[in-house]
């Protein structure tokens, strides 16, 4: 039968690691192993370089490893700290959870990051709506934004390891928790002095013109491609880009034509110099949502955080897109 004092003993071993190590370093471990770079990551802790180095060589010294090792001109991480990196964001997590657990929830007194990773479009259409609602009712809260990538789509859980949610279209992710933030229409856009296309776009001016589109892969948001294909037209893309903001910069001045979310389209085209056409065919709408890991479920900022962006959004669903 276990004793009081053995249950206690096995505790106390473990506080004793615990005690021998700085839990700042697990801070800057996960900015190293994520900017991989120390003059980037004193900049984002807001520490001086030689501070980083100096916890750089403890790290070393603790993992028994390098953990970034120069490649050219640049750093890369060992298989080592490959491991650790999908394990940092957890831990820092599991941290703030408990130290930002309370009698009563303030959303006034929190301080903490929420990384989000998002599309271009996504950063550009909620992003500023997110950020004003933060800086009125959480001004401790920083919002990061990282550019997805069909890896992070296609990699949705590891992903979200690291990250406080994914801001992806329904049809990609399966299996994680989400909510649903808003709608988007499809568009064409062409040039404002477009020499083949007047009043009206036809299936016939989409087979005949060059496109721009974004990059053909299974992640990719776009459906341009595939919707084409079963009305039997080739696309022939002249320019192939793994953003949404640049294509109406692309479109502008040429023959080109692309498919953008009405809502970006509709804030660039008096900027970029293009017109926006309803399609001449069917297109499946953009549903946008926030997906996340089934650990924050109870995490009451986290759950705050989601409410936030569910409201943000919300402003959006009420307008034309």
């Amino acid at each position: 039968m276990l004793t009081i004092a053995q249950a206690y003993s096995g505790a106390m071993a473990v506080d004793r690691v615990l005690a021998n190590l700085d839990l700042n370093l697990l801070v800057t471990l996960d900015a190293l192993l994520r900017e991989r770079n120390v003059t980037r990551t004193s900049e984002h802790l807001g520490v001086s370089q030689p501070a980083v180095s100096g916890a750089l060589a403890r790290l070393r010294r603790h993992f028994g490893d390098p953990l970034l090792t120069r490649v050219g001109n640049r750093y890369e991480l060992t298989p080592l700290a490959a491991r650790v990196a999908v394990l940092t964001g957890p831990a820092l997590a599991g941290v703030r959870r408990v130290f930002d657990s309370t009698a009563e929830f303030d959303p006034s007194r929190l301080d903490r990051e929420f990384t989000l990773v998002v599309s271009d479009y996504a950063a550009t259409i909620l992003g500023p709506l997110v950020a004003r609602e933060l800086a009125r009712l959480a001004p401790g809260v920083r919002l990061r934004l990282e550019q997805t990538t069909p890896y992070a789509v296609d990699h949705a859980e590891a992903t979200l390891r690291a990250a406080d949610g994914l801001i992806v279209p329904h049809g990609f992710v399966t299996d994680l928790p989400y909510r649903d933030l808003f709608e988007d229409r499809w568009v064409c856009i062409v040039s404002d002095d477009h020499p083949e296309v007047g009043d009206t776009l036809t299936l016939e001016h989409l087979g005949a013109l060059p496109w721009v589109m974004y990059v053909d892969r299974p992640t990719a948001f776009a459906p341009a491609a595939r919707q084409l294909r079963m009305l039997g037209i080739e696309a022939r893309v002249d320019a192939a880009v793994d953003g949404f903001v640049q294509m109406p910069f692309l479109v502008a001045g040429t023959r080109r034509i692309a498919l953008l979310q009405e809502r970006l389209a509709r804030l660039l085209a008096p900027v970029a110099g293009v017109r926006i056409f309803d399609c001449p065919f069917d297109v499946v709408p953009v549903a946008e949502a926030f997906w996340w890991n089934p650990m924050y479920r109870t995490d009451p900022a986290h759950t705050w955080f989601r409410e936030l962006l569910v409201n943000a959004a919300g402003s959006l669903r009420h307008q034309p897109g």
